[in-house]
């Protein structure tokens, strides 16, 4: 099943809720099938990893989680928070995402 998300890859959010909450970063990835997103610098978890060649080392590796994406909203920059969009046009007549509260394209 492919859902269709707010969110797209390389876009701002901050997280709504969970002990990242607050906190803004890129979208590194989108899985529309699993309905999460992996953000940078956000819900970070440790991996113990074992050594797989000879001379290589393991260890515990920290790295990015995948979260749902109804945890993330889009950030404005012009409003400094978490909004909702709305989609308009622009001059040439393409569709673009708006900020809902000041207007601004994100």
């Amino acid at each position: 099943m492919n859902n269709k998300l707010h969110v797209k890859t390389d876009d701002t959010v901050i997280i709504v809720s969970g002990r990242d909450k607050g906190s803004v970063g890129k979208v590194l990835s989108v899985s529309p099938t699993e309905g999460k997103v992996i953000v940078e610098g956000c819900n970070k978890v440790k991996k113990h990893v074992k050594p797989r060649k000879q001379g290589e080392r393991g260890g515990i590796i920290e790295a990015e989680a995948a979260m749902y994406a109804c945890k993330v909203q889009l950030y404005c920059p012009k409003c400094k928070k978490g909004v909702r969009i709305k989609h308009g046009t622009d001059k040439n007549g393409s569709k673009t995402r708006l900020c809902a509260k000041c207007g601004k394209e994100l």
